[in-house]
Order: structure tokens, then C-alpha cells, then sequence
């Protein structure tokens, strides 16, 4: 599951660059809003508590981030948002899902379709790639500031089902339902948790050499420019020697 953690790297790293732009805002309220849906209140909504906690990494206003949960939960007019996730291809095979927050599909699809066709990819059916990955909860941890055997105590008590060292970084994955357990567990046993966050991890991954690593990556950069796209996953096997060889 490489590929997951180099790429939540990445995304996190533009992430930030984005926010200084005011970029991510108007795709993280379109989260909040989606994510509120469920109930307001975060403390019952790991959802709604996993998005909120991005807001503020994003330094979004408090004001900002309370008007998209009354959108969602309907005390505010403005909340019809859709919640869609597109399937297909990329260069070279690599399976990819496209997940995103419209408030109009038609718009949405036709630019989603449009960047991928000309990358050289293809959009699939409903189902065609989707079988190819897990939903999962996964939570980061400084491995600098904590071993293996304290995180791995802690998560498979409380119900998680793995844990990933990765370059600096010991990953807790955790089925959707054990969730919110597994992240209390983790704050009542006062254990910083570095990012969290639902996620799709692909089963299996594809593998692909530099030139195809690049178009693959430049594609989930064009896609996430797109203010309806939430997330890009893909199946992309980015080790390390790639990862070094792209810079």
C-alpha cells in the first residue's frame, strides 16, 4: 500500500499551497456540507470531525466552517450538494476513482471526462474499477515520536486492523464502522495523531515506471484542480525509485 502513503504526502504538501490560495476552501466546504448530512454535531460524526480537522490545518475561518455545517444539516439554506464518485483509467492501466462534490452533475462529468480523455485516460461503467479498492479510515503517526509496538497496542484493542511503517511515518488502518473508536482510543490514550482521514486504499497495485508515474500524477493534479473534485485515488504503485527518480 505504498502508493497510498507517497501520494497522501503529496497531497498534503499541495494541499498547503493550495490553501494559501484560497483554492481549498470552497472543496472543503463542499465536504463539510456533505459530511454534516450525517449530524452536526463532529463528536458523533467521524466524518464530519475527519473533514473539520482538514478546515483547520487549511486555517478556514471558524465562522466559515460552522455556516457549511448548518448548510448540511439544513439550518441554512444553500446545502444541495451531490456526492458522486467517477471510475476509470489512466495511462499505462492504473485504475482510478474520482470523487466529487457538484452542485450540478452535468457541468461536473463533462470536465471530469474532458481531463481524462485528454491525458490518455478513459472513463469506466459504475463498477468497473470501484471492486479494485478498499474504503478505509487511516491515521498517521510520527514514527519518530512513537514505536511500532505503542501505536499497534492501542489500534488492534481498539479494533483497527493493521498497522504500516512508512518512511518516517506508522499508518493505523481501520475498517469505516471501527473509525471513530479506533480514534478515541488513540486520544484517550494521548497519542498525537498526525493525520486522519477516510480514505479508498487499492487492493492490489499497479505497476508503473517513471514516464507513466508522471502522466499519472500530472492527471490527479489537473483532476483536483477542479473545484468539484474532492479526491483522486488510483492503483499506482509510486515506490521509492520512482519517487527519487521524478524529484
Amino acid at each position: 500500500m505504498s502508493g497510498h502513503s507517497k501520494w497522501a504526502t503529496i497531497k498534503r504538501a499541495k494541499a498547503k499551497t493550495d490553501a494559501k490560495k484560497g483554492a481549498v476552501f470552497t472543496k472543503i466546504t463542499k465536504d463539510i456540507i456533505l459530511a454534516a448530512k450525517g449530524g452536526g454535531d463532529p463528536n458523533m460524526n467521524a466524518r464530519l470531525r475527519a473533514v473539520i480537522a482538514k478546515a483547520k490545518s487549511a486555517n478556514m475561518p471558524n465562522d466559515k466552517i460552522e455556516q457549511a455545517v448548518k448548510k448540511g444539516t439544513g439550518e441554512l439554506a444553500g446545502g444541495e450538494i451531490f456526492e458522486m464518485m467517477y471510475e476509470g483509467y489512466a495511462a499505462g492501466g492504473v485504475a482510478m476513482l474520482v470523487e466529487v462534490a457538484t452542485d450540478n452533475k452535468n457541468r461536473t462529468i463533462a470536465e471530469v471526462r474532458h481531463i481524462i480523455g485528454k491525458a490518455g485516460g478513459n472513463m469506466g461503467e459504475p463498477g468497473s474499477v470501484a471492486w479494485m479498492f478498499d474504503k478505509r479510515g487511516v491515521l498517521s503517526f510520527d514514527a519518530a515520536k512513537y514505536t511500532e509496538d505503542q501505536i499497534m497496542e492501542v489500534a488492534l484493542e481498539a479494533g483497527a486492523d493493521d498497522v504500516v511503517a512508512e518512511e518516517g511515518t506508522l499508518e493505523v488502518r481501520v475498517a469505516p464502522e471501527n473509525y471513530s473508536a479506533v480514534e478515541k482510543a488513540f486520544e484517550d490514550a494521548g497519542i498525537a495523531v498526525e493525520n486522519s482521514e477516510l480514505t479508498m486504499l487499492p487492493k492490489n497495485l499497479t505497476p508503473v515506471d517513471a514516464a507513466t508515474a508522471r502522466k499519472v500524477m500530472t492527471l490527479m493534479e489537473n483532476l483536483e484542480e477542479n473545484e468539484d473534485v474532492s479526491n483522486v485515488y488510483v492503483t499506482a504503485d509510486f515506490t521509492d525509485e520512482i519517487m527519487e527518480e521524478l524529484g
